[in-house]
């Protein structure tokens, strides 16, 4: 009588389930060349009523290798009108989340979405790698925030032209 478990049988289904579960894998895998570039975490508006100062940004992970040097760039929509607020922020090896945040605004109108036009830029900046398009609304309007800053100084004394 033959043994139904033999070692050439251990190995041969071994090598069947190998190949099923690559096959799996293959098919279900994401391509990182089909992923954008930036992922954004978070977003939107900053009233700091103490400083009178009203900003809007966002929060990036990179999601799919960009070479050191690269450009993240954000064209942020001026509540006040007039051209958009451009910042800029190279990408290194040290980190992959990044923060651009708008210069100081005013302006800003409650339930109005702002856009930010996002864009990739290779380390030359001279090719658009990837681009993008979000828009932040604010809950409230600006008339909330102060014309002069409240507070002065590290330890938040009062502002003395306010006193």
């Amino acid at each position: 009588m033959s043994a139904i478990v033999t070692p050439v049988r251990v190995v041969v289904a071994a090598v069947a389930l190998v190949a099923v579960l690559f096959a799996v894998g293959w098919a279900t895998r994401e391509d990182p060349a089909e992923q954008p570039y930036l992922q954004i975490l978070g977003g939107g508006f900053i009233f700091n009523y103490r400083i009178a100062e009203i900003r809007y940004g966002f929060t990036a992970r990179v999601a799919r290798p960009l070479e050191s040097g690269a450009v993240i760039e954000a064209a942020f929509e001026n509540p006040a009108g007039g051209p958009p607020l451009v910042v800029r922020e190279r990408v290194s090896t040290m980190t992959d989340r990044y923060a651009l945040r708008s210069p100081p605004v005013r302006g800003v109108e409650a339930d109005r979405p702002y856009r930010v036009a996002i864009r990739v830029l290779d380390r030359r900046e001279d090719t658009v790698l990837w681009s993008f398009d979000k828009t932040y609304t604010s809950r409230i309007a600006d008339t909330v925030v102060p014309d002069s800053a409240l507070t002065v100084g590290p330890g938040y004394h009062r502002n003395p032209e306010r006193m």
